[in-house]
């Protein structure tokens, strides 16, 4: 199939996304701000309020303070927090226990001490605000902020819409939609776009239809997480804890519950999750006669790990968990999908307006493959660490005894945070493919602050009209930025692309080295070249 067309003509719209999750709905907005026309079409009828993920890393909350919603997401943390609050005041005593230390996360269930924690260290140093903001934003209310923001920018959401198939060619996709409530008189619609973008959980309808190979490791355990309402809680422990029978956690919300078991999948991960199933599991695993009462919400889980051969095949795309799945200990796999919203929608809204080749959408799997292998990876060697058997408790003494040290607890922090993460760019400067850092600027401002239109940005540290100028025929696609920038007089500019990584940067002494064939890689020829 021939996959490198321009701009596409006579189409309904630029992109149709299936899937209204925090992906699906984080990569229209990221559409919209490059000006594609967006469907977003969604099985369910409102947002799924089943507990899942319960927190955002520290990469996810810079992408998102890019784009100026950290103040929602600080209120989202302020709410969750307050209940963490309640149920550790009523599990430790009352007011005058001493509360328990403060957590940075966990790997593998083993507990982060916050106060060995490395700030200093320079992958987590200059993360800016919302280094103090993730850790307790849930998937749920997540979803909401980013449909209101959808919403602000025009996305087109459908409800209660279920993609049935799609017909690719090399001039677009015609995708086939189809009502899940037919009773109001609507009918299956076919819609013409210029690309399909499958964000439809790890059952991906889009994904299969593909044909693209999905290879990776079966699972091995049955895993539970519910809100419920419990008694004889009282013998259970805060947080994680291993047991002869796998591995459970008791809050810090009020009435969850997560039981590890490791007999293998469960037969049936499709039917409803009854109350005595979870409460068979949560006796078994922990060896205490709780009592489940009332399920309010509740999911299974498994470990397995599979990850899609290429993110596009053609005019098809796949992004968050129709691109990989995986156990979700560490809380990676949104935080993954998020990486891929970014990645993905600044490039594909170019080659949408025809300022880029579709042959940029090449580098979506290339940089983003690498990082979901290493997500994999880092699950699978949670489980191994998890597992009841002589051998893992053994190790996961050892990782606990490391786990235990400054270095041992910044290595794993930086892991988890997403901080380690660098693609692999052209030049030589140490910031090239990494996130950039959020400077503080001399006017008060900050780099984020900078970011919100969703364009790539030229910082000009040194006044240099020279430089500026080399943005000239980007207009529209690269805003110009002269600042100062007194706590990093090594750096003279920066070329930071609408995903906040660093395409280009130059020290004072070396030239400047020319930004030019960084610009065109990425943004194209300038236009009247």
């Amino acid at each position: 199939m021939n996959t490198d067309t321009d701009t596409d003509t006579d189409t309904d719209y630029d992109v149709v996304i299936a899937g209204a999750g925090p992906i699906g709905l984080l990569l229209a907005c990221e559409l919209r701000l490059g000006g594609a026309r967006v469907l977003v079409a969604e099985r369910l009828a409102e947002v799924d309020e089943t507990v899942k993920a319960g927190g955002i890393n520290t990469l996810t909350a810079v992408a998102l303070y890019r784009r100026g919603l950290l103040p929602a997401l600080s209120e989202v943390q302020t709410e969750t927090a307050n209940g963490m609050k309640e149920f550790l005041r009523t599990r430790s005593g009352g007011e005058g226990a001493a509360p328990p230390p403060k957590s940075a996360g966990h790997f593998a269930g083993i507990t982060l001490r916050a106060d060995l924690l490395d700030a200093s260290d320079p992958a987590l140093a200059e993360v800016g605000p919302p280094g103090e903001v993730g850790r307790f934003v849930p998937q749920a209310p997540l979803e909401r902020l980013l449909g209101r923001r959808a919403d602000e920018l025009g996305v087109e959401v459908r409800r209660q819409v279920e993609l049935t198939g799609f017909d690719a060619d090399a001039e677009g996709v015609t995708v086939h939609l189809a009502p899940l409530a037919p009773a109001d008189g609507s009918a299956p619609q076919s819609v013409r776009a210029g690309w399909l973008v499958g964000c439809d959980g790890g059952r991906s309808i889009v994904r299969k239809l593909t044909g693209v190979p999905f290879p990776g490791s079966a699972p091995e355990i049955t895993g539970y997480q519910a809100i419920a309402d419990l008694t004889g809680t009282e013998d259970l422990r805060n947080g994680w804890n291993a047991t002869d029978a796998g591995m459970y956690t008791y809050g810090p919300m009020p009435g969850r519950i997560v039981s590890i078991e490791f007999d293998g999948p469960p037969a049936d991960r499709q039917s409803p999750l009854t109350t005595e199933e979870l409460q068979a599991s949560v006796r078994r695993v922990t060896g205490v006669d709780v009592t489940v009462h009332k399920v309010r919400s509740a999911t299974r889980f498994t470990d397995n790990c599979r990850q899609a051969a290429t993110y596009r095949a053609g005019r098809v795309l796949l992004a968050g968990d129709a691109a990989h799945v995986h156990s979700p200990f560490g809380g990676q796999g949104l935080n993954l999908g998020v990486g891929d919203a970014m990645n993905l929608g600044w490039k594909l809204a170019l080659v949408v307006s025809g300022r880029a080749p579709a042959g940029l959408l090449d580098t979506y799997t290339a940089e983003r493959h690498p990082i979901g292998a290493w997500v994999l990876d880092w699950t699978r060697a949670q489980i191994a660490v998890m597992r009841p058997d002589a051998h893992a408790r053994a190790l996961r003494g050892v990782i606990t005894d490391l786990a235990g040290t400054v270095d041992g607890t910044t290595y794993f922090v930086q892991r988890i945070s997403g901080a380690w993460q660098r693609y692999d760019l052209p030049g030589d400067h140490p910031l090239t493919g990494r996130s950039a850092p959020d400077l503080e600027l001399a006017d008060g401002s900050r780099l984020g602050d900078h970011l919100h239109t969703g364009r790539a940005l030229l910082l000009d540290l040194t006044d240099d009209p020279g430089l500026r100028a080399r943005a000239a025929g980007y207009e529209g696609v690269v805003e110009v930025l002269t600042a100062t920038c007194p706590q990093h007089p090594e750096l003279a500019g920066l070329l930071v692309r609408p995903d906040g990584i660093t395409a280009w940067a130059a020290d004072p002494d070396n030239g400047k080295d020319d930004p030019t064939e960084a610009l065109r890689l990425w943004f194209g020829a300038p236009l009247g070249a």
